[in-house]
Parts: structure tokens; sequence; C-alpha cells
């Protein structure tokens, strides 16, 4: 009589299930072909102004200092490396992950955040599957414009309040963090609902992401000050040079 391992059975099974019929793979950022054509085009069309403010400060700023490009492309990535860190969530369609505008924003200025945002975004999509290339305006304009000039805006309001710096960096580092998947929540949902769904869809998403990046947010805000405070005690004369990140 033969016997049958049941358990080798089953994992024999459950293997030849999925290489049959495998699940589709959740990249990070909004993955390709979610997005229907015209919010695809909608959302990349929107990133091309601050793109071209972006490649305007950089050529400024690089002919007032001579070692200003070479930084930016250190902050860049710094951006790229911080946002290659996924968490799935399969009912959103996309994953969780630190995103790193916030700080970028504070060392060199939201404008050129949007553009070494971009950078990283198009080398993610290319490269690793990270997010579409029909999906990247969507992308840099959730992650660059919303994340960079939200956390900007935060330290900013921060330090003219009078509030420490290590408050004000860690907020633009939680809020950058938290707008980003707001804004990311408010592109599904307007792409994807159904008549009269919006708002139900939008706070759907919302809630999947609370889970993970109201957290990572947090953490992202520890992040901020940290990396923040290595430059100034460690390497002051960078913030010489990335004059936007100067405490003043």
């Amino acid at each position: 009589m033969i016997r049958f391992p049941l358990k080798k059975v089953l994992v024999l099974a459950v293997a030849i299930h999925f290489w049959v019929n495998p699940g589709r793979a959740l990249a990070m950022h909004i993955s390709e072909g979610i997005l229907p054509f015209p919010w695809a085009a909608f959302w990349l069309l929107s990133t091309v102004p601050f793109l071209l403010w972006g490649l305007r400060e950089l050529k400024r700023q690089s002919a007032e200092a001579l070692y200003f490009k070479p930084l930016v492309g250190l902050v860049g990535a710094a951006v790229f490396i911080i946002s290659c860190m996924p968490i799935p969530i399969p009912t959103a369609g996309t994953c969780s992950h630190p995103c790193g505008t916030g700080l970028a924003a504070i060392l060199i200025g939201p404008a050129l955040t949007v553009v070494i945002a971009s950078v990283a975004l198009t080398l993610q999509a290319l490269f690793l599957a990270h997010g579409g290339l029909t999906t990247l305006g969507a992308n840099i304009f959730s992650m660059g414009v919303g994340g960079a000039f939200v956390g900007y805006g935060v330290y900013k309001l921060g330090r003219w309040t009078g509030a420490p710096w290590f408050i004000s960096t860690f907020l633009a580092g939680v809020f950058s963090d938290w707008a980003t998947y707001a804004l990311t929540s408010l592109q599904l949902a307007s792409a994807l609902h159904s008549p009269g769904a919006f708002k139900v869809l939008w706070g759907f998403i919302l809630l999947a992401f609370i889970p993970t990046q109201l957290p990572l947010g947090i953490l992202e805000g520890f992040l901020c000050v940290g990396a923040y405070r290595f430059i100034s005690t460690r390497r002051p004369e960078l913030l010489r040079i990335l004059v936007k990140g100067s405490i003043r």
C-alpha cells in the first residue's frame, strides 16, 4: 500500500496553483495601468510647471555654488533609497513606504525636491518595477509636489512661530509623508470611483493606508530630525551651501 505524505501533497498543490494562476504583484507607488489615460495625462501635465521651476532653481543655485549639483545628487540618492522600502497594501492597489521628500525639501527647497523625486521615481519604474511609466506623473505629484511643499510649508510655519528646529523638522517629516498618501488616495479615488461613490472610496483607501502609514509617518519625522541633526553637527558647511536648509 502506497502512502502519500499529506503535507507534501498540499504544499505541492498550493505551489502549482500559484504557478498556474499567479496573483497580481503590487508594486510600490501607483502601479502601471491602474489610472485611466485621461487621469494619468492630467497628473503628468500637472507636474510640468513644478519640474520647470525646479530645473530653473537648479540652474540658478548651481551658478552661485560650485558644489551645489553634487550635493543635490546626494540628497536625491537619499530620497531614492528611503522610498525603496515597500509595505504592500492589497486593498489599495499600491504600497506604503517612507518618502524622504520632507527632509529633501528642508535641505534644498520644494521645487528642487520635485526634480529629484521625478528622477528617483523614474529609475524605480524602469529598473525596479516600482510604480509605472503611465502613472509616473501621479506618483511625482503625490510624493514630489504634495510631500515636498507640505513638508516645507510645515517646517517654515514652525520656524516662523518660534518652534524649535527639531519640532519643525519632525513635523515636516510627518506631514510630508501623510500628505503624500492623502494625495495618492485622492488620485486613486478620483480615477476609479463609481458614480456618486467618490467620498466613500477615498475614505476606504485612506483607511487602508492608516495601519502602515500612520506609524511610518512618525518614523519619518524622527528620521528627518536625525538626518538634519547629523548634517548640522558633522558637516555644517553643507548647510551653508544648501541655502534652503540653513537654520535661522
